[in-house]
């Protein structure tokens, strides 16, 4: 048999949606989950399976059968790797419980390692649901965090040494954000010029990366090979020359100003209302027209996920940039409040995997 690095995909939060789309995936799109195997329990994916009335069969793996063809591209088979005992008895669906923050945390912790030490190629995460996190003692707001303290203590850094980014992109928008899960007041305080700086210089790594290893849609290589960074201001109208805040002046600008000098093609601050517009790449009469920018910063959570989200939850992925892995994920939540009624979209999943797959480094 040969061997192979497969990607994983972690189930998420069990009591959530998580199960539900993966089985999903698996059953619509073979040949996106083709290579594809599962870090969780096994008695939930089988639930899910169940309650969709799928002929998806959910077999277990042992670790050592893990990369080995043909295991990971049987049809109608989903390959799971049980690294937590649980016990058989899935969770109570749309119930917030320690237990299943735990077994969701477990399977990400695993797969990151095993990302880390090279066994596996990349890691696609089903949602986590925070608060069963926090009920569980695991002391981080979600899988971004985790898995900058888990590339940390692999290269023996400190979380500070390891800046992270999460980026969410769709066909039409890339958008990375300056700071992610805090309040608004603390987000503010987070646009300072070494933390605006150091998010241009990691897009542009994403971008030259994405340009040299993946194989796209011509407009879609174009747009990664110009490699053109947008930068949002914090303030409306980007503060007015002053007149409705200063940052723009102070913090951003000088940060743009450092980054060109090291030959970073970005520009701004710009209106944060009109700066995604801009961005947006559209097909338009049959043609793809690329954005004015390939990837616009934004100062703040919501400021640049509302946009995307708003062009589309079922289209969207997050990847989370600055890691020495490759880490996507759907863009939604757990969705406790349809848990198990079977009418979750598995299309974020698959757009999830899908991106995986294109940041591999090519043959």
């Amino acid at each position: 048999m040969n061997r192979v690095k497969p990607i994983a995909i972690t189930m998420g939060d069990p009591a959530g949606i998580g199960p539900e789309i993966i089985v999903k995936a698996f059953a619509q799109a073979p040949e996106i989950t083709s290579g594809c195997f599962v870090v969780g329990e096994k008695a939930t994916l089988q639930r899910a399976a169940k309650l969709l009335g799928s002929d998806i069969r959910v077999e277990s793996i042992l670790e050592h059968q893990i990369g080995i063809e043909p295991a990971h591209s049987l049809p109608r088979v989903l390959y799971i790797y049980e690294q937590t005992t649980s016990g058989s008895s899935p969770h109570t669906l749309g119930e917030i419980s320690a237990a299943a923050g735990k077994a969701a945390a477990d399977a990400v912790v695993w797969a990151a390692r095993a990302a880390l030490n090279g066994r596996i190629a990349a890691l696609v995460t089903a949602p986590l649901h925070k608060e069963a996190l926090h009920a569980a003692g695991v002391h981080f707001p979600g899988h971004t965090e985790l898995l900058q303290a888990e590339a940390a203590a692999f290269l023996g850094r400190s979380i500070h040494e390891v800046p992270v980014r999460m980026m969410l992109a769709n066909e039409e928008l890339h958008t990375v954000l300056v700071s992610i899960h805090m309040s608004l007041r603390d987000a503010i305080e987070a646009v300072s010029y070494d933390n605006v700086l150091q998010t241009i210089r990691i897009t542009r790594d994403f971008l030259h990366a994405t340009a040299a290893n993946s194989q796209q849609t011509s407009g879609q290589g174009q747009q990664a090979k110009r490699m053109k960074i947008g930068v949002a201001g914090l303030n409306p109208h980007a503060g007015e020359g002053g007149l409705f805040g200063k940052e723009e002046i102070d913090t951003i600008s000088p940060a743009i100003a450092a980054a060109k000098k090291e030959g970073i093609d970005v520009a701004g601050p710009f209106a944060p209302d009109t700066i995604f517009m801009r961005a947006r790449s559209k097909v338009m009469n049959q043609q793809f027209h690329l954005g004015e920018f390939d990837a616009v910063i934004a100062m703040y959570h919501d400021q640049g996920l509302i946009p995307v989200k708003y062009l589309g939850v079922e289209n969207g992925v997050n990847v989370t940039l600055g890691l020495p892995l490759i880490r996507t994920s759907p863009d939604h939540g757990t969705a406790f409040d349809i848990a198990g009624k079977g009418i979750a979209d598995p299309s974020s999943l698959i757009a999830a995997i899908k991106m995986a797959k294109s940041l591999l480094p090519q043959p």
